[in-house]
């Protein structure tokens, strides 16, 4: 984490800029929204037949990595930075109705949205909390999965949520995630701009950082791939992005 990052400002810009995302998905922002980045992601459209239509509208995704998640019937599954649900419920659908999903996220628009999403739709086996991933409110050895999309980027302490992450999954447990990391370091004045960081570009960590941190949180490291299907859209974000190689991954580890 940057010294002079004003992590109070940090957090207010991603509340604001997520719960602008919960209530007008159609916005503008740095990133795209809605049903055909996801398909273009990856997202099964049969999928997506059963997610609510206003959780796919704001989902704000940056990869697709539920196939190196595995999830199984019976499994319970962490979101860590759950929006307004679009993976939640993705994951509810694999897990059935014999699984359970628990999605964690601090912006109080996009919980209230994702579990007003989850009664109106019959996904009984899904819940949202209000909570901050660096400081989750469960037990040790809690889940058989924990997944995230687009998210641990915006955390000024990525290593206590690997630390997190692991200490609440079970034994061979799987952790698996989609996010936005840079190829080379960033400057000061990039990696100090709370709008960059809510924008998923300020907060980037190198690559090769990155999945050392996922390491000594714990975690073996199975497969780590490049979406090329995403980019950025706005001129701001994208000139950082062809500078410093801003991308992003899917990844997945495993709790020995």
């Amino acid at each position: 984490m940057s010294k002079s990052l004003d992590t109070a400002k940090l957090e207010r810009e991603v509340k604001s800029m997520y719960r602008d995302v919960a209530e007008s998905a159609d916005g503008e922002f740095h990133f795209e929204t809605g049903r055909d980045l996801a398909e273009r992601l990856g997202y099964d459209p049969d999928d997506l037949t059963y997610v609510p239509e206003a959780a796919i509208d704001s989902f704000a995704g940056v990869g697709y990595y539920f196939d190196l998640a595995e999830l199984q019937p019976r499994s319970s599954v962490l979101d860590l930075g759950s929006g307004s649900g679009m993976d939640a419920f993705v994951a509810g659908l694999h897990v059935t109705e014999t699984g359970t999903v628990t999605g964690v996220d601090m912006t109080t628009e996009q919980v209230e949205k994702a579990r007003d999403l989850a009664a109106n739709n019959g996904f009984h086996n899904v819940s949202f909390r209000k909570g901050y991933i660096e400081e989750l409110p469960f037990e040790d050895d809690s889940f058989d999965a924990v997944i995230s999309n687009g998210v641990i980027n915006l955390s000024a302490e990525k290593d206590r949520v690997f630390e997190e992450a692991n200490r609440v999954l079970k034994p061979g447990g799987r952790l698996a995630l989609a996010d936005i990391i840079s190829e080379q370091q960033m400057p000061e004045s990039i990696k100090n701009d709370a709008d960059l960081w809510a924008a998923c570009i300020g907060g980037a960590e190198q690559v090769d950082s990155y999945t050392s941190l996922v390491e000594t949180a714990g975690f073996e490291l199975e497969e780590v791939r490049e979406n090329t299907q995403y980019h950025f859209t706005s001129d701001r974000a994208a000139n950082a992005c062809q500078k410093y190689g801003v991308k992003s991954i899917s990844l997945c580890a495993r709790k020995p």
